[in-house]
């Protein structure tokens, strides 16, 4: 049960969901957009956020589409992980949205929930930073497009009161080699100690990263460790890990010095399948 009362707002347009959003925002209610829920509800319960709306976006078309047009994959920010996966039409994304939660939230939790929620590991983001995504926002000056790698840092950077419309992602991703590893402390789904995605493009291995830091990132440095043809693997290895090691997280999932050896033995593995191909 939610301790706290709220009003419910369902949206048919994004005009109407922006302006409902601000007008509710000037009388103090610190509205919410809504589309599945299941942070919200969760995060409410455990009295950790106070909203006095929630929008909900499920009714606004834009938001809820999943289709190719000309040559490129639009996914609404209300579309579920499960229906990602299921529709297999960005393997990628389909692997990393199936090692969410289990298959009861999945059918719930929605992309856009992901990316723009407060949980740290927003692993959705890993494979959109690869493939030079691109983020549809709607807010005071009508649609923008923006590239997602200038959005997110650490979370995605929207203005206040701009709602998350959209993902664009350009099909000829679809088909590069590709690993996802997710590591945990003990089953399958679960909080990851490491969630790896990477993708080889013009013979170029691409990667980010989720559980390693307090945020998800994609590292370019790293990423010239990995594909500069003088440096052995050993070696890359150990700078891409002195490269990251004073940032590496502590908590509950597991210590650094766990997740180095994870992240070691991950990457070796990772190498091993991209050089194959």
């Amino acid at each position: 049960m939610i301790p706290t009362k709220f009003e419910y707002y369902k949206m048919d347009t994004l005009e109407e969901a922006f302006q409902t959003f601000n007008e509710l925002s000037l009388q103090g209610k610190n509205p919410m957009y809504y589309s599945g829920g299941t942070e919200i509800i969760t995060m409410a319960r455990a009295n950790n956020i106070h909203m006095g709306a929630v929008i909900d976006i499920k009714g606004i078309p834009e938001c809820c589409t999943m289709e190719m047009k000309d040559n490129k994959l639009n996914i609404g920010s209300a579309v579920t992980l499960s229906q990602i996966s299921e529709s297999k039409m960005f393997p990628l994304l389909g692997q990393t949205a199936a090692r969410i939660a289990d298959h009861t939230v999945q059918c719930k939790l929605t992309i856009g929930g992901n990316l723009c929620g407060t949980i740290i590991y927003k692993e959705t983001s890993l494979p959109l930073m690869l493939c030079d995504s691109i983020v549809v926002i709607f807010g005071k000056n009508g649609r923008r497009e923006v590239q997602f790698n200038q959005i997110f840092n650490k979370k995605l950077n929207l203005l206040p009161g701009e709602l998350l419309v959209s993902l664009i992602i350009d099909e000829r991703y679809f088909s590069l080699p590709y690993v996802h590893v997710k590591k945990t402390k003990s089953d399958k789904i679960a909080y990851p100690l490491m969630t790896v995605a990477a993708l080889k493009k013009d013979n170029k291995i691409r990667i980010a990263f989720s559980g390693l830091y307090s945020y998800p990132f994609r590292n370019k440095e790293i990423e010239n460790y990995i594909n500069d043809e003088g440096i052995n693997h050993k070696n890359k290895i150990s700078q891409i890990i002195e490269q990251v090691s004073s940032s590496i997280l502590y908590d509950a999932e597991g210590s650094s010095e766990y997740r180095k050896f994870v992240l070691k033995n991950t990457l070796e593995n990772t190498f091993k399948m991209l050089n194959e191909v």
